[in-house]
């Protein structure tokens, strides 16, 4: 089994999760938390990811969202099985501005680190065209790379799922396109409404709308990255649920078949104040 890739997978699904609470960050060692916004909401969740019944993730969000800004992060470490064959985590972070239902990024930042090497990611949003900052440089930008023309009008993973958020308070369901920039590259997240479940994790009890999001490659992959057709065959499975009130909508779980057995996502512990 590929423990690793597994992981990375995982954190795709926990970028999606993340921004579903209309914000969210992640605590690190000191404990930090996202910084205090005018009229705020916190909302604070972890998660257990798992390959059939072996845990191999562990998943902590934390949010700070208000109705003029917001800050997001996420994180993801290697625990149970995994563990034992990978030393492997991946924290993120997000600042934006913009009244509900117009979240609109200013800067992300992601940080990946297997064993001794670490690699930060700085995406700027400011201008009309994000631009990245990568230390150390990649060594390749992908074959093509992402264009001036991808990156216009994009945002970052976390933000993309504030407005499959709004869409879902506004009734819309999960519909169209999400464009997705997160440093390197470039693709889009399909949205289709699949129907109601209901749920029963360790953090959530209750009705949820399923939702799947169809990952598709555009730019900034090298060919030994770009997906597989196998594994873009089938969509990242969402269970969205109001736990915040009608406004706030996070995933309390999400699958997907990539991997031995797929990977499965659950909410453990929410916290909302």
């Amino acid at each position: 089994m590929q423990v690793q890739r597994i992981l990375l997978t995982a954190g795709l699904a926990l970028a999606l999760a993340t921004g579903m609470a209309s914000g969210t960050a992640v605590p690190d060692e000191a404990g930090w938390r996202a910084p205090a916004v005018a009229g705020e909401t916190r909302i604070e969740a972890r998660y257990a990811s798992s390959v059939l019944f072996f845990k191999v993730g562990e998943i902590t969000l934390n949010a700070s969202f208000g109705e003029q800004a917001y800050s997001a992060g996420s994180h993801i470490e290697a625990a149970g099985l995994a563990a034992l064959f990978a030393d492997f985590d991946i924290r993120a972070e997000v600042s934006g501005e913009g009244a509900a239902g117009a979240r609109e990024p200013s800067r992300y930042t992601h940080v990946e680190r297997t064993g001794d090497k670490v690699r930060s990611v700085a995406v700027d949003f400011a201008g009309p065209v994000a631009r990245s900052d990568v230390e150390p440089p990649f060594g390749s930008w992908g074959v093509p790379p992402a264009s001036e023309s991808d990156r216009t009008g994009v945002i970052d993973p976390m933000t993309a799922f504030f407005e499959l958020s709004r869409r879902l308070e506004d009734g819309e369901g999960c519909q169209g396109r999400l464009p997705v920039f997160d440093g390197k590259a470039r693709y889009d997240l399909r949205l289709e409404t699949v129907g109601r479940d209901n749920v029963r994790t360790r953090g959530w009890r209750g009705e949820a709308l399923v939702c799947h999001a169809w990952y598709e490659p555009i730019a900034g992959y090298d060919p030994e990255d770009y997906p597989s057709e196998r594994a873009l065959r089938h969509p990242l499975v969402l269970w969205l649920a109001p736990v915040a009130g009608d406004g706030a909508y996070l995933p309390v779980r999400l699958h997907t078949r990539a991997g031995f057995g797929g990977v499965t996502i659950e909410l453990m512990d929410l916290a909302v104040g």
